[in-house]
């Protein structure tokens, strides 16, 4: 579901966009009667609700929401119908100027039409194109969430605003659902847990966006890729290593200074000549291909690297983990023939489902992301090259059984994709895997391969991510687990807790045991009571505690208590061991 930025709905096919559009009028109403002097700018639905940006003399606090839900109820209760109407641009022009809506008089002039439209409930009038329900009344099920600040049309040179931020529902238990999953979203919050367990941080003295991986976060990240990196090996990938920086001329040759400069980080001089930091892996992965001449005995060619890239995102949309500006992909380029190209295709798929799988992983959806044809100046290629691509994209999800949503206009700038958004245990959406087709990169870097006889040809080229990055994906992680991560990732897998001094020589001796079974085991020797160690262990998630006294060490075995289970009776440290090794995954679902 996007959690780092704010997805529109479709006005056609949702039914609660025309609810949430007139919630966001409401909400606007009332500011507008509890502050006269408010100036009104756009106020869309979105996915999980509206919004409505809005300049005031003073800043809204959190108290401030209930007082304008409060007058919310008010004008629902008064029922006022909305009504349409429309007016030539000059009218519409006269008309707020008056009011002095200087932000709606902005949207007015960019409107091509020869007239707008308006609605009207009540005493309030807003620039709208619609739909609405009939009346004020039909918004019963609804909630003020959160305020932010926001700036005009996005761009950090126009003046900031207040955004206010609600919900509504077609029925109060589908509201009263949906805020419960707003409080397990916010107990299971990746920052809060990121710092409650030690596993990352953010530093002010170093800049937003970029990540400090601590100790146990490390020893995670490490498992994950050692992980990957296994399965890359077994599926006939080779692992390559690329530079950061790079000369500004190949993203010029990529395309990436035309489509891309906005993400981009400004060049950097070197010795005269400019320099780029990478936003993406993929010219550094054409240029190992590109450095000799290939056969087509060799392809497919699989490349994949865990590359570090740096994309300018703006300051309001970095999100902890999910939205940084420095992070990791797990990215492979393959080269290939044309006849590879759809097996290649559904090995992409495979290899991410069993990805998802492998960390817990069982519900998700597909979309299949293809280019807009009215707006053909912002893709690369020509027609005939986008529909090679997407048939070959939509015959190996049909070949596969594989449903999925077709989604016009949402393709990268060089080709279709498919998209793979896991289901996490509370029900969220989360964009990760990609199996993107590029035939631009092959033509602009002039690739090629010897066929059979003798003769260059262009290979094809598939982009594929399966955790989207390293950072993403871990913070998934930590929210679809709440912290608790599985056995096998857990930094450390049992925690050895001597009950008094007398017994941590045996403590160390059972530490070292499970180690040589290859387990992440530690000994809690502060000189705290029993209960609170064992407390401070559930509190950073270790899955078991191996608690051992004078009775454990003269039988020579081990209380065990697990993290959610509790109490697992006494076992010889070699059947801990096993338990430990044959844990599966733990999910706390939630309704």
């Amino acid at each position: 579901m996007g959690h780092t930025g704010q997805k529109e709905l479709r006005k056609q096919t949702d039914p609660l966009y025309a609810l949430r559009h007139s919630a966001a009028h409401i909400m606007a109403q009332a500011v507008r009667r509890l502050h006269p002097e408010s100036k009104l700018a756009i106020g869309p639905p979105i996915e999980d609700g509206f919004y409505y940006d809005l300049e005031l003399p003073a800043a809204l606090t959190e108290e401030s929401l209930g007082a304008i839900e409060a007058e919310m109820r008010k004008i629902v209760e008064e029922d006022h119908p909305f009504v349409r109407s429309s007016m030539s641009k000059d009218e519409a022009l006269a008309f707020f100027r008056e009011r002095n809506e200087r932000y709606k008089l902005e949207i007015i002039e960019g409107i091509p039409d020869a007239s707008v439209s308006l609605y009207t409930d009540g005493e309030f009038v807003d620039l709208c194109e619609g739909p609405h329900v009939a009346s004020t009344g039909q918004v019963r099920a609804f909630k003020l969430l959160s305020l932010a600040g926001a700036y005009w049309r996005g761009d950090e040179r126009r003046p900031q605003l207040q955004r206010v931020y609600g919900t509504a529902f077609l029925t109060q238990e589908d509201l009263d659902r949906h805020l419960h999953r707003l409080e397990e979203a916010k107990r299971r919050d990746h920052r809060k847990l990121g710092t409650a367990l030690e596993l990352f941080s953010i530093e002010e003295a170093a800049g937003p966006g970029l990540i400090f991986w601590h100790p146990k976060g490390a020893l995670v990240r490490t498992l994950m890729e050692d992980w990957l990196r296994r399965e890359l090996l077994a599926r006939g990938y080779d692992l390559v290593y690329t530079p950061h920086i790079m000369r500004e001329e190949l993203w010029q040759t990529s395309g990436h200074t035309s489509f891309y400069r906005d993400n981009m980080f400004a060049p950097i001089e070197v010795e005269t000549a400019q320099y780029q930091l990478k936003p993406m892996n993929c010219p550094g992965h054409i240029l190992i291909y590109k450095s000799r001449l290939r056969s087509y005995r060799e392809l497919p060619v699989r490349l994949a690297e865990l590359g570090t890239v740096y994309r300018y995102e703006r300051s309001g949309v970095l999100h902890g983990l999910m939205r940084v500006r420095g992070f990791t992909q797990d990215d492979a380029h393959i080269f290939c023939r044309p006849d590879h190209i759809e097996a290649e295709v559904e090995g992409c798929i495979r290899f991410a489902w069993e990805t998802l799988r492998a960390f817990g992983f069982d519900d998700y959806v597909v979309e299949l992301s293809d280019w807009d044809e009215g707006e053909a100046a912002h893709y690369a290629g020509n027609p005939e090259d986008w529909r090679r691509a997407t048939d070959a994209l939509t015959s190996t999800l049909e070949r596969l059984k594989v449903p999925y949503t077709l989604m016009k206009g949402e393709a990268a700038f060089y080709g279709p994709k498919i998209d793979v958004k896991l289901i996490d245990a509370i029900g969220r959406a989360w964009q990760l895997t990609t199996v993107q087709f590029d035939f631009n990169l092959p033509a602009r870097f002039n690739l090629e391969y010897i066929d059979e006889e003798g003769k260059p040809q262009r290979p094809l080229m598939v982009h594929r991510a399966l955790w989207g990055s390293v950072e993403r994906f871990f913070g998934v992680l930590l929210e679809h687990y709440a912290g608790a991560l599985p056995a096998w990732l857990a930094p450390v897998q049992v925690a050895v807790i001597p009950v008094s001094e007398a017994v941590h020589g045996y403590a160390r001796a059972i530490a070292e045991a499970l180690r040589a079974r290859g387990l992440r085991a530690s000994v809690d020797e502060r000189n705290e009571r029993m209960q609170a160690k064992i407390r401070d262990a559930q509190l950073q998630q270790v899955p078991y505690m191996a608690v051992v006294g004078k009775r454990e060490a003269e039988a020579g075995t081990v209380a065990v208590r697990h993290r959610r289970e509790g109490d697992l009776g006494a076992m010889a440290a070699a059947d801990l061991a096993s338990r430990v090794i044959e844990d599966k995954h733990e999910v706390d679902h939630t309704d």
